[in-house]
């Protein structure tokens, strides 16, 4: 049950490392706001061969990282909100429905963000980001953190003045003032949110529930991963289901399994244990953000490579498409192997060795069918899987063990 909103606003000191069903009620808007990232980035990448020239792609995937960056945002400023006050307590609840909304909205305005529902998109981040500060520094009243809150609530204002202006500017000029109110918050936020006379803080002095914090990753994770397989599924029943679609499905579907066996093991069942060993958990918390974000980056490139992959199995790559194809897998594995390093402080060499591989492999693979980069890709991760098996065999469980 929810606390009464007369009580005082505390620190989440039962750390049982369970979301709240509002929480994951919170996440459900973030799997479709992901598809429609993967829907407007493979709207970008032209959908026959021979549609993209010059700088297109580029930028076109430019813009739709710059859009998963702001849903990323958000969707950690609420898991950080609930990891360190208690979640079940009536304001925190408020934060939670609020952010829900205007993840919604922000979903919703996606596909036309630079173009007719800009303004919705950032009126949307801009209400999550100031309503979330605004509302802690209310309802914590003499606690010691509310000076954070008011930092963070002028900073998100500042910067939320150029997601506003940006709305109404054409594309190339909102593009560049988007990504410039986004750089200023995460430095701020790396900074301590620095505001003249008002200091600033140290996150390694945060109190955090580590274990919270790291299963709100690990339910991301799955988000993101689930998004992968349904992006797959949609693509595949939307055409024929011949033999070389059918392959194609069928490879993204055992990526994605080898992809969710890569990221358990060991690693990704213990990070609540490695966030609570840490000298600084707030910090290790940090990082781990940063690294999740990278999986989840590399998760949506590989779902448009999916939907790439079965669309055109067996016609002529564009080079763009083998990026997806074969980047986002890698871009997975370098995330996990920094992932790997703040849990145990060391890194297994297959994932050097699967993501050289696949790298090296590129130049190649553009003068083949999709078909083979999705087989490639298959056989390398599977490599990746069963070199941890084999270190695990015969041995007792691997323990914590974060870096100082």
């Amino acid at each position: 049950m929810a606390t009464s909103g007369r009580r005082h606003l505390t620190l989440h000191t039962k750390d049982t490392g369970r979301a709240t069903f509002l929480e994951l009620f919170f996440d459900l808007v973030f799997v479709f706001a992901l598809t429609r990232i993967s829907a407007r980035a493979f709207e970008d990448l032209a959908l026959e061969p021979g549609g993209n020239t010059g700088w297109a792609p580029l930028t076109g995937g430019g813009k739709t990282l710059l859009l998963l960056l702001a849903l990323w945002t958000i969707w950690q400023g609420t898991a950080w909100t609930t990891s360190r006050y208690d979640p079940y307590h009536l304001w925190l609840q408020l934060v939670v429905i609020t952010a829900l909304v205007c993840s919604m909205v922000m979903g919703v305005a996606i596909s036309q963000a630079f173009r007719a529902t800009g303004l919705a998109f950032a009126v949307a981040y801009v209400a999550a980001q100031v309503s979330r500060p605004a509302i802690l520094f209310v309802a914590l009243r003499h606690h010691g953190s509310r000076r954070l809150k008011l930092r963070m609530t002028i900073v998100f204002s500042a910067s939320g003045v150029l997601w506003i202006a940006g709305a109404f500017l054409p594309t190339t000029p909102r593009v560049v003032c988007w990504t410039a109110a986004i750089a200023v918050e995460y430095v701020a936020a790396r900074l301590g949110f620095p505001v003249p006379g008002l200091g600033r803080s140290r996150t390694s002095k945060w109190e955090i529930a580590g274990g919270h914090l790291a299963e709100r990753y690990q339910q991301f994770f799955l988000i993101a991963l689930g998004e992968t397989i349904l992006v797959a599924g949609l693509a595949f029943d939307a055409g024929t289901h011949d033999l070389a679609r059918t392959t194609a499905f069928a490879l993204a579907l055992a990526t994605s399994i080898v992809l969710w066996r890569i990221y358990v093991q060991r690693a990704g069942q213990i990070l609540g244990e490695a966030v609570s060993k840490a000298r600084h958990p707030a910090d290790l918390g940090r990082s781990a953000a940063d690294t999740h974000l990278v999986m989840v980056v590399g998760l949506t490139a590989v779902a448009i490579g999916y939907e790439l992959a079965i669309e055109h199995p067996l016609g002529p790559p564009e080079a763009s498409w083998i990026a997806m194809i074969i980047g986002g897998p890698a871009l997975f594995l370098l995330g996990r192997a920094r992932f790997e390093y703040e849990v145990f402080g060391r890194v297994s060499r297959s994932r050097w060795i699967a993501t050289l591989v696949l790298l090296a492999s590129m130049p190649v693979l553009t003068h083949q069918p999709l078909l083979v980069s999705a087989a490639l890709v298959v056989v390398v991760l599977t490599g990746v899987a069963l070199a941890d098996a084999r270190r695990a065999r015969g041995r007792p469980p691997e323990p914590a063990a974060p870096p100082l």
